[in-house]
């Protein structure tokens, strides 16, 4: 079994040092008095002058090697605070100070441990962000590009480095619409070039304080590719819709118009009346589902006008049924009147479709904070949270007759307005569907 050295503490030893120097001391001053018994003045002396040399060197011996210590504690201080962590101390004592420089290591141990991990996360954290398809720059106050990673140098810079650079001369060698996109102060997508050249990027920006001083975040991500995927699956989905439609449709007219004809061949006319009732009506539903596919693709832009309230909602009241909450706004709106109306007519047919009471479908109008909100409400079973996500996309529908184009022809309208639709469910069952449209300055 093996044993370390004897632990003596500081208070030991030391107090064993002055014991013995006091030990020391009274046998040579015996000593001196045993040869000069009457000279008690020199054996004073005589004793001091051995005694205080050996005194003086034990006791810097010790000293010295303790402030060599503390120097070198110093010393390591000052190198973690720069960063460095490769420094370990020793004391060969076993003693408080042995405990000291144990202690002194293992928190280098520690902070060496942990800036190695700090280094490897560094490490991944910047090969994300230099190989992230997203164009990163980060700007300090007073417009100098503090970082850029590979996609923003590429994007902006043909590769080149941009920090040192200020960003407002990078815009002007870009491409317009960048400048255009940076000069609205908020998040939105914009689109270079033409044609086929054509690129459609989202721009993100956030501001932060770093070390005290305001900075300023961009984000450009390249959308290309992501909405051409998008519209190919549309188009697949509109296809297989359209087929749908059309082979439900047309499959019963075929066999409707073989019908018609071997009844004209025998001679029986009299069911001829009930068939070709049946394919009017066919028909038509037929051609009221490709004109609303047709009105959702070509949607023209709106042109805003001013628009009374009160004849707006008469005219609104005369072609569907509800019940106006509250008494609209004084100011006349600004918006499409007719787009605005057609995506009402939209709303309000779903809300009576919904199943709810005629008298619990109701119409708000409302100005706060600069918007203006036409909300909808109704009291049918509302939407599932999966319905929620989904409604507003172009030919999704729940409904076994439905084209899924009334709350996206909605959208589509709010939008081309600069304002946007939100559905929700109502406290006590139903669903609230509100159009916020940005109000005109001065209003």
């Amino acid at each position: 079994m093996a044993y370390g050295p004897m632990r003596l503490s500081l208070l030991t030893r030391w107090t064993a040092l002055i014991v013995t120097l006091l030990v020391l001391g009274i046998v040579i001053a015996l000593l001196l008095t045993h040869f000069l018994p009457s000279q008690p003045l020199l054996v004073l002396a005589g004793t001091l002058l051995c005694v205080l040399p050996m005194a003086i060197m034990t006791i810097r011996a010790q000293l010295q090697a303790m402030l060599s210590l503390f120097r070198a504690l110093s010393g390591t201080v000052a190198s973690y605070q720069d960063g460095d962590f490769g420094f370990s101390l020793r004391w060969p004592q076993n003693d408080e100070l042995a405990d000291l420089v144990a202690a002194h290591n293992a928190l280098g141990d520690v902070l060496r441990k942990q800036r190695l991990d700090l280094v490897q996360r560094e490490l991944l954290l910047d090969t994300m962000v230099q190989n992230t398809p997203v164009a990163m720059l980060l700007v300090a106050e007073g417009s100098a590009i503090v970082y850029a990673n590979l996609a923003a140098r590429q994007l902006l810079h043909h590769g080149r480095r941009l920090e040192g650079r200020h960003l407002a001369d990078i815009v002007r060698e870009a491409a317009p619409a960048l400048a255009e996109a940076l000069a609205r102060r908020n998040d939105g997508l914009f689109t270079s070039g033409e044609g086929e050249q054509e690129e459609v990027y989202h721009l993100a920006r956030r501001s932060f304080s770093l070390n005290g001083r305001k900075h300023e975040l961009l984000l450009l991500r390249q959308l290309t590719l992501e909405l051409r995927r998008q519209e190919v699956q549309t188009w697949k989905k509109v296809i297989r819709v359209i087929s749908h439609e059309l082979n439900n449709s047309l499959a019963p007219l075929a066999s409707l118009a073989h019908s018609g004809a071997e009844l004209v061949r025998r001679g029986q006319t009299e069911r001829l009346p009930q068939i070709l009732a049946t394919i009017e009506e066919r028909t038509r539903h037929l051609e009221t589902f490709i004109l609303g596919y047709a009105r959702f693709a070509k949607l023209p832009a709106p042109r805003p006008a001013p628009c009374e309230w009160q004849p707006f909602l008469c005219s609104l009241a005369s072609q569907a049924v509800f019940t106006l909450d509250g008494t609209p706004p004084t100011q006349s709106a600004v918006f499409d009147a007719a787009q605005m109306q057609q995506a009402l007519l939209n709303l309000l047919k779903n809300a009576l479709e919904s199943g709810s009471k005629l008298q619990h479908i109701g119409l708000h109008v409302s100005q706060a904070h600069g918007q203006l909100r036409i909300e909808v409400r109704d009291r049918g079973p509302g939407m599932s949270g999966a319905v929620l996500e989904n409604a507003l996309v172009p030919f999704y529908s729940t409904k076994r007759s439905g084209t899924g184009l009334g709350l996206a022809l909605a959208r589509e309208i709010a939008e081309a307005h600069g304002g946007r639709i939100t559905l929700a469910n109502r406290e006590g069952g139903g669903l609230a569907v509100m159009l916020i449209l940005p109000l005109p300055e001065g209003n």
